[in-house]
C-alpha cells in the first residue's frame, strides 16, 4: 500500500505565487535554531504600527491539506510582548490558540517559545508527524503553522524569516530569499505552504519541462542520498510533464526525512515533504518513494491551480471543510497512477491491481459514506475514521469519471484534458465558488456528468466497475475462488486517527477474550502504532495456519494479553480486473485511447 499522508499520506497547503518582500516587511520573524537543547523554537517577531485590529496573536488551529485539528497553541511554552524600550506589554491567553496584546500600538517585539510537535505528548489530536515540527542536534524540520503565528488582520501581510543555525548546515525549502539572505513570503499562507528542512542534508537537482527540481535529504545514518532518489524518480517527473503538458511552477522542492518513523508525506504548492523510516537504499525503497512522490507532485495542479474559495485564503482560526476533497486528493491519486500507465512506467496489470487494492480498502470502511460527506466531516473524529478512503474511493471514482468522459466524447477528451482546461481557466490566484463547482464541471463537459456526481460523489451508490471497465474491454469480477486456504488473524484492524481498533472478531477469538471495538495494543510484545505497523504486518505474513501468537488489547482502560492461533480461510481473489480476450474492436479502440495522453 502506498504511503500518502498518514501512511496513505497527507495534504497540501495554500497556493500562491511567491513574492519578494521589501526591506520594510511588516512582519519580521527571527528563530534561534542554535539553541536546541530543550526541543523548543525560540521565536522573536519584530513589528510596528499595530492597531486594535491586530490585538490578538493567532496560532493555527489547523493547516491546509492536513484535514485534522492541530491546535498549535497547545505547544506554546512562553509568550511575552515588549515595547520599543524593552518594557513588557501585558498579554493574556484568551483561547487555546490566541493571546491578546493589551496595548498593541506599543508592541515592537513578540517573543515566545514553542515546543516541537514530534516529541511533545498531547492527549488528543496529535499532528501527523509529516505535518509537524522536530528539533534534533543534526537537523530541524519546520512546518510553518507549527512555529509561526500572526496578529489578527495580518494573515495577508508580507513577512520575512531569519533563521539562525549552525554554519555547516544546508537548508531545503521552496521559499525565496531577499537581499539580506532572509526567507520571504507574500503572506502567512505562503509560509505555512513552505516547509523547511535544515541540517546535515544532501542535495540533487534537475530540470523537468523547464522547471528546476531540487531534492534535499536528511538520512539519520547516511544510508540514502538525494541523487539516488532523484535518479529513480526522473522518469516519473518526465511522465508528469507530459501528462500536464507543461509544469505550472518554475521551481519545485522535494524534502526527505529518513529516521526512525514512518508516516508518509504532505504536499504543498511548490514542494512536498516526506517522513519515512530509514533503511538501506534499494530499488524497492526508491520505487516506493517515487510512487508517493508521483501523488504529491501532481498537487501542483490540484489544488494549486484548481481550488475553491474556502482554500484561497485559509481559515487558520476555525477549521472550514471543503466538499471537494475528492478533487484535491482523489483526482490527484488517480493521476499519479494514470500518468505512469500512460508513459509505460507501469504496465496495465500493475495499474489494475492498484485499483483492486483501492477497492479492498474502500470495502474495509463504511461504503455508505459519500465522498462529499467525507470532505465536509474531515475535521471531525467521525470523518477522520473514514479519511484514508479519499485516496481509495476518491481515486476509484476519478478513474470512473475519466472513462465516462472518454465514452461521452467518443475518445477525444478525458479527465486529464478537463483538469488541464480548468487549471488554465482558474490558476493559483482565481478560486472557483465552493457551491458551484459540480455545475461548473458539468457545463464544461456533458449533462450526464451531473448524474455521475449525484450518484458517486454526493451519494455513495455502489461503484459501476463492471459496466464502466467493460466499455474498455476489461472484465471485472467481485470474487474468484481458488480452492486454496490461506492464514489469517480472523479479524480486522482499523486505524481511527489515534489508535487501532479491532472489528469483525470471529468466535474462536471471542472465546479467548477478544471483543468488538477492543483497542489493539501489542502483537507478540511489539507495540501496535504507526511506527511499528509495517513490521507487524510483515511478521504476520510469515505465520501459518495454527501458529500461535500473543495479542494485547485494551478495554475500558485495562490491558490484557491473550494467546491465540492463526486461522485459515478460503483463498478468494477479490475485485479482479482482467483484459477480455473477446473484446470488440470498439472496446479495444477506447482502451487504447484510455491508455495514452490525448
Amino acid at each position: 500500500m502506498k504511503i500518502v499522508h498518514l501512511l496513505m499520506p497527507a495534504i497540501a497547503a495554500l497556493f500562491f505565487q511567491s513574492a519578494i518582500a521589501d526591506p520594510t516587511t511588516p512582519l519580521r520573524y527571527e528563530v534561534n535554531l542554535n539553541d536546541r537543547a530543550d526541543d523548543q523554537f525560540k521565536v522573536t517577531l519584530h513589528v510596528s504600527g499595530l492597531t486594535d485590529g491586530n490585538a490578538v496573536y493567532q496560532f493555527a488551529s489547523t493547516a491546509p491539506g492536513t484535514y485534522q485539528v492541530m491546535d498549535i497553541g497547545r505547544y506554546v511554552r512562553s509568550f511575552k510582548a515588549f515595547d520599543a524600550k524593552g518594557r513588557e506589554v501585558k498579554t493574556e491567553q484568551i483561547s487555546t490558540n490566541q493571546w491578546k496584546l493589551d496595548k498593541p500600538a506599543q508592541v515592537r517585539t513578540v517573543q515566545y517559545s514553542i515546543a516541537e510537535t514530534w516529541d511533545t505528548p498531547v492527549n488528543e489530536h496529535k499532528p501527523y508527524n509529516m505535518c509537524g515540527t522536530s528539533i534534533e542536534q543534526d537537523h530541524v524540520l519546520i512546518n510553518g503553522q507549527g512555529v509561526f503565528g500572526y496578529p489578527t488582520g495580518m494573515q495577508g501581510t508580507p513577512l520575512e524569516v531569519k533563521l539562525n543555525y549552525p554554519a555547516d548546515w544546508a537548508v531545503g525549502t521552496a521559499l525565496d530569499k531577499n537581499e539580506k539572505g532572509n526567507f520571504v513570503a507574500a503572506n502567512y499562507d505562503r509560509i505555512v505552504d513552505s516547509p523547511i528542512l535544515l541540517g546535515r542534508l544532501t542535495k540533487a537537482s534537475t530540470t523537468v519541462a523547464g522547471a528546476q527540481v531540487d531534492v534535499y535529504t536528511y538520512s539519520k545514518t547516511d544510508k540514502i542520498k538525494s541523487d539516488q532518489l532523484l535518479n529513480n524518480m526522473q522518469a516519473m517527473l518526465t511522465a508528469a510533464g507530459k501528462f500536464l503538458k507543461q509544469l505550472p511552477v518554475k521551481r519545485y522542492t522535494f524534502l526527505y526525512h529518513f529516521e526512525d518513523q514512518d508516516w508518509g508525506a504532505w504536499e504543498h504548492s511548490y514542494s512536498s515533504e516526506y517522513v519515512i523510516r530509514e533503511e538501506e537504499f534499494s530499488k524497492k525503497l526508491a520505487d516506493n518513494m517515487t510512487s508517493i512522490a508521483a501523488h504529491e507532485f501532481f498537487h501542483v495542479v490540484t489544488p494549486l491551480n484548481i481550488h475553491s474559495e474556502i482554500i484561497q485564503q485559509f481559515n487558520f482560526v476555525t477549521p472550514t471543510p471543503s466538499e471537494h476533497l475528492w478533487l484535491y486528493e482523489g483526482v490527484t491519486e488517480w493521476a499519479s497512477d494514470a500518468m505512469q500507465l500512460r508513459d509505460k512506467l507501469i504496465d496495465l496489470p500493475t495499474y489494475l491491481n492498484e485499483q483492486t487494492q483501492k477497492i479492498v480498502y474502500d470495502k474495509s470502511l463504511d461504503t455508505t459514506y459519500s465522498l462529499s460527506k467525507l470532505g465536509l466531516t474531515c475535521y471531525t473524529d467521525e470523518g477522520q475514521r473514514q479519511y484514508g478512503n479519499i485516496y481509495a474511493r476518491g481515486a476509484l471514482v476519478a478513474g470512473l469519471l475519466d472513462i465516462r468522459l472518454l465514452e461521452l466524447s467518443n475518445g477525444t477528451r478525458g479527465l486529464r484534458e478537463v483538469i488541464n482546461e480548468l487549471a488554465t481557466e482558474y490558476g493559483p490566484n482565481k478560486a472557483f465558488p465552493e457551491k458551484e463547482f459540480f455545475d461548473i464541471f458539468t457545463k464544461k463537459t456533458y449533462p450526464e456528468i451531473a448524474d455521475f456526481f449525484n450518484r458517486y460523489v454526493k451519494a455513495a451508490e455502489p461503484l459501476p466497475f463492471k459496466d464502466y471497465y467493460g466499455k474498455l474491454g476489461i472484465s471485472y469480477l467481485p470474487a474468484i475462488a481458488t480452492g486454496e486456504k490461506i492464514p489469517t488473524l480472523g479479524m480486522k484492524a482499523s486505524f481511527n486517527g489515534s489508535k487501532f481498533v479491532l472489528s469483525k472478531v470471529p468466535e474462536p477469538l471471542q472465546k479467548v477474550g477478544i471483543q468488538e471495538n477492543d483497542e489493539w495494543v501489542a502483537f507478540n510484545g511489539i507495540a501496535v502504532n504507526m511506527d511499528n505497523v509495517a513490521k507487524i504486518q510483515a511478521d504476520i505474513k510469515q505465520l501459518k495456519g495454527g501458529d500461535p501468537y500473543k495479542i494485547t488489547v485494551r478495554r475500558n482502560g485495562q490491558d490484557s494479553t491473550v494467546e491465540a492461533t492463526m486461522q485459515e480461510k478460503a483463498n478468494v481473489k477479490q475485485f479482479v480486473f482482467e483484459v477480455d480476450p473477446q473484446a470488440t474492436p470498439q472496446q479495444v479502440q477506447l482502451r487504447e485511447v484510455w491508455m495514452r495522453n490525448l
